[in-house]
């Protein structure tokens, strides 16, 4: 006879639940509850996040909802203002404070550089004008006048030069240093101090010397003077010509007032100075047409000072040591941050 099958065990019945029984889990709503409380959930169903109810038709009976809103600020464009704190006032007064003090600061730094006529020490201002009147003595020659200079684009047709430095004249005035009628033709603005140096290209052939002429003149004289030689034309007259630096032993020792050949003058209206260059063959050639740099450098000239270059000569060399002039006066009029 086979074994009688083994007895239903309590852990896994035969039949499943009652309907009933598994109801009875989760208790029913009464229809008396009126309330939004949630009912309780099994812990074996996962937790829901809470909602806010929707509203009820019994206001007594409802729960209210409470929200946390950002906290209030002083807002300018608010209609109405709300009170300050102590600690607010005070700030707003010290902050006043500093306003006024400012303004009675740059008020008076203004009126100083008002009443001193220096209002700042940039490029261009009196300050820096007075500065460059003393650079004569306080930059070395060879700030000034560099050694070798070069000139790119400077040449004919844009080609390239390099100049170098085969002389340096003493500092001194201008007594003898130009023509009588050129000496005549400055006077209104005066000579402080005269520098010339003299330069050679790299082929050796030309010869340009190049002046810085520190006036006593201030802005005003020196602008006006710019204004005559320009309406005047005074800067393109040969009788006007500079006067060259002839150093023995050099290649310049014939360069004469006979072998000037192009030239160009320019009056600086932010420094008492004037600069110059008048360039001629190293050879000792006389030059009888002499023609002004800016003359020269037409295109289509034909004179010889024209066809040797030698208005770029001047023209070129004449603007590096300016532009070196100039360089030096912001450097000497800037104040460390």
């Amino acid at each position: 006879m086979p074994p009688p099958p083994p007895a239903a065990s309590a852990r896994f019945p035969d039949a499943p639940p009652a309907p009933a029984e598994r109801r009875a889990a989760v208790p029913r709503e009464r229809p008396t509850e009126t309330t939004r409380r949630l009912r309780p959930i099994p812990a074996a169903e996962p937790a829901e996040r809470p909602v806010p109810p929707p509203p009820s038709n019994t206001p007594s009976v409802e729960r209210p909802f409470v929200s946390f809103a950002q906290p209030e600020t002083y807002d300018d464009d608010t209609a109405r203002p709300r009170p300050l704190g102590s600690r607010t006032r005070l700030r707003t007064v010290a902050a006043a404070a500093c306003v006024v003090l400012g303004f009675g600061l740059i008020g008076g730094a203004l009126t100083g550089s008002w009443l001193t006529g220096d209002s700042t020490d940039g490029p261009g201002s009196r300050g820096a004008f007075a500065a460059a009147a003393e650079l004569w003595h306080s930059v070395p020659v060879d700030q000034l006048f560099p050694p070798t200079v070069r000139g790119v684009g400077a040449g004919p047709g844009g080609s390239d030069r390099t100049w170098t430095r085969i002389a340096v004249a003493p500092d001194r005035g201008c007594k003898d240093a130009f023509d009588p009628l050129l000496r005549k033709a400055l006077a209104p603005v005066g000579c402080l101090r005269l520098l010339r140096a003299t330069y050679t290209d790299a082929t050796r052939s030309h010869v340009t010397t190049v002046g810085l002429l520190f006036t006593k003149a201030d802005a005003a004289a020196m602008t006006s003077l710019k204004a005559r030689f320009q309406k005047e034309g005074l800067d393109r007259r040969t009788d006007l010509m500079p006067r060259p630096y002839a150093a023995k032993g050099t290649d310049a020792e014939d360069f004469g007032d006979a072998q000037r050949a192009s030239w160009t003058v320019s009056f600086l209206t932010d420094a008492p100075v004037v600069v110059y260059a008048v360039s001629g063959f190293a050879d000792g050639r006389i030059v009888t047409a002499p023609q002004p740099a800016a003359d020269a450098m037409e295109p289509g000239a034909t004179t010889a000072p024209a066809q040797a270059g030698l208005g770029h000569e001047a023209q070129g060399l004449a603007d590096r040591v300016e532009r070196g002039l100039r360089k030096t006066v912001t450097s000497a009029t800037e104040k460390p941050s």
